[in-house]
This record gives C-alpha cells, sequence and structure tokens, in this order.
C-alpha cells in the first residue's frame, strides 16, 4: 500500500496552472497573426468578432463550452471573461462546470501527466486521465457526495441545471470554497447564468443519483433536473437580450443548445434576430455531417447565425483562446458595458 501510494504521488506531482489573461498582452499577437494566413488570420479576425460584439451596447454574449480546456489550464480565462463584464450568460458540458471548476473550488487540482503508464496501472491508483492531464478519481468521489448533500439540502422537486449550479455558487459563496474565484461563484456573484443541459452526464449525476436512491429508499420525494426548463429559460434570455454573440469553444450540446434559442423563440411567437456575431473554435471535422462539426454557415440555413459577422476557428482551444480573450481584455471595451444580470430573471 505504502507503494502505491508513493507511486501516486509522483504520478500527482505536477499541478496544472491556469494561464492568466491579463499577464500579457494578446493585441501584440493577434495584430500580428492578422497580417499572415491560414489559422492564424482566421484567430485573429476570431478576436475582432469577440471585440465587437463585447463593444456592442446592445448585444449580450453567451460563453459555450464543450470539452476539457478548464482542466487544461484555461479554468480562469472564462472566468475572467465573466468577472470582467464580457459574458453575460453560460452554456457548458457538465464535466467543464462539475467535475472541473466546482473540483477545484473545493480545493483540489488537476496535473500534468508528465508520464503516462499502462492505463490499467492508473486505474488501480484511482488515477483518471484526461489526454495528458490526471484527475485523483478519489476526490472527484468526494465532488459527487458534495453534490449529493447539496441536492439533499434543496426542495424536492423539478429544477433547471441553471437553478441547481446557482445553488452550488451560493454554496461556495457561503464560505466553503476551498479555492476563491471560480467559475462558479464568480457567476453566481455577478448574476451569470450558467446551463449545463446534459447535467446528469458528469460528476454531478453520479450525486444526483446517489440522492434520488436514498430518498426513493426512504419513500420520500426527491430533486431532479428538467431540462426543458433549462431550454425555456435559455429561450427567455434569447428574447430578452435580442441581438446576441456567441463565443463558443468546442462543439457538442452547448454549441446546439445556445443556437436553437431562436429557432425556439420563434416556435413561441417572438421575432428575434439569429446570433449577429457567432466564433467557434473547433478541430471537429466537418464533413461527416455531425452537429458539433457543422459550420456556422450551414448553422445559418437553419436560422440560427447570421453569416456577417462569424468565424470558424479550426485549432485546439488552450492554444489561441486565451490569446483572442486577453486581446480582447486589453481592449477594454468591457469596462463600458452594463451587467445584464440574467440569472435575476429567475425566480428559485
Amino acid at each position: 500500500m505504502t507503494e502505491q501510494t508513493n507511486r501516486k504521488a509522483e504520478l500527482l506531482a505536477s499541478p496544472v496552472e491556469h494561464i492568466d489573461i491579463a499577464s500579457f498582452d494578446g493585441r501584440v499577437i493577434i495584430d500580428a497573426w492578422e497580417k499572415m494566413s491560414f489559422s492564424s488570420r482566421d484567430a485573429a479576425r476570431a478576436a475582432r468578432i469577440l471585440q465587437a460584439a463585447v463593444a456592442d451596447p446592445d448585444c449580450s454574449v453567451i460563453l459555450t463550452l464543450a470539452g476539457s480546456t478548464s482542466a487544461g489550464g484555461c479554468m480562469h480565462v472564462w472566468r475572467d471573461m465573466v468577472r470582467n463584464n464580457m459574458v453575460d450568460a453560460i452554456v457548458a458540458t457538465g464535466a467543464s462546470i462539475v467535475d472541473m471548476d466546482f473540483f477545484e473550488a473545493l480545493g483540489f487540482k488537476h496535473y500534468q501527466a508528465r508520464e503516462i503508464p499502462d492505463d490499467r496501472v492508473l486505474r488501480d491508483l484511482y488515477i483518471d486521465r484526461i489526454y495528458d492531464t490526471y484527475i485523483d478519481e478519489e476526490e472527484l468521489q468526494t465532488t459527487d457526495h458534495t453534490i449529493g448533500d447539496i441536492a439533499d439540502s434543496l426542495d424536492a422537486k423539478p429544477i433547471s441545471s441553471r437553478a441547481f449550479i446557482k445553488a452550488m455558487g451560493k454554496w461556495l459563496a457561503d464560505g466553503n470554497a476551498k479555492k476563491e474565484g471560480s467559475l462558479i461563484e464568480e457567476c453566481y456573484r455577478h448574476g451569470v447564468p450558467i446551463f449545463v443541459p446534459a447535467f446528469a452526464d458528469c460528476s454531478a449525476g453520479f450525486g444526483l443519483v446517489k440522492h434520488q436512491v436514498e430518498r426513493m429508499k426512504a419513500k420520500k420525494p426527491y430533486l431532479s433536473i428538467d431540462a426543458v426548463a433549462d431550454f425555456r429559460e435559455l429561450t427567455d434570455i434569447k428574447i430578452k437580450a435580442g441581438k446576441t454573440g456567441l463565443f463558443m469553444v468546442g462543439g457538442g450540446v452547448p454549441k446546439n443548445f445556445a443556437q436553437d434559442t431562436v429557432v425556439c423563440a420563434e416556435i413561441l411567437g417572438h421575432e428575434v434576430p439569429m446570433h449577429e456575431y457567432a466564433v467557434q473554435i473547433t478541430v471537429a471535422d466537418v464533413r461527416d455531417g455531425a452537429c458539433s462539426s457543422s459550420t456556422l454557415k450551414e448553422a445559418c440555413s437553419w436560422g440560427k447565425v447570421d453569416v456577417t459577422l462569424e468565424q470558424m476557428v479550426f485549432a485546439e482551444a488552450t492554444t489561441v483562446a486565451p490569446v483572442i480573450v486577453s486581446d480582447v481584455f486589453h481592449r477594454g471595451a468591457w469596462k463600458n458595458r452594463p451587467r445584464r444580470r440574467f440569472a435575476d430573471m429567475f425566480e428559485d
């Protein structure tokens, strides 16, 4: 057992350090990339579009997150977009919000995999791997149980993921955070709603299943997550916002969920504009017809995204997103934006 403990400590010895967008000036790189070609120029145009969306006083910005960029070192990029009023709503995967952000708010860390042994060895050591990043499975299970405890403290009824994540933010803000300034807590403080349409597909799912099983054994009512309420609430935000911009990291459910609000609003009898500004950073192959890899021009045919100010950036997000966001941060248009506080629209 001591040998295993030592081996585990050896593998979990190099924590991931999250990049700070204020520590370097992305404008220098973006200005240079704009004079180049290929993905460099695409990324520069993406920065200009995000800058235009942030500078537009009538535009509300929605950030969508898929993939493991938070575990890979971009966690503070997304947090600082909220802190500096560059984002008004977030749609994400459960992993980004729970397994990564909430996980670190509890005082845990992600680790660089300096070496990758046989994955069966990692399983024996209770180490989970995301490419070249490690997570301590025992700490992740603590996260699962904490989600269950929060569920136990809430009314036994169906609620949206936004409402549950708001409760997570309150729980952290009430003195339970071991690491201050998580994305969840920052969003709670600034009234930025977070939606996770597939909320059970992460550590939250394990905690909520445990909550429901224990309540069912005790013959008591239980809490559940209403994904339709998520869709309705985000559509309400789109209706209220009118003009919107999307900054999409990866694809997946968050991408389509945010785009579909335009169509949903139309179905409900509201005339709302397509998302006017749109950037997607992805490495997905566009040739297989999958929605996650569909281009923003394709989304226009569905009535979701306008094609005037849209840009696909085919790059791994941790390499270009911090530069794009740093560029917009240093240009300072966010200083003049009103806080939307869309989370205040809902009574929980």
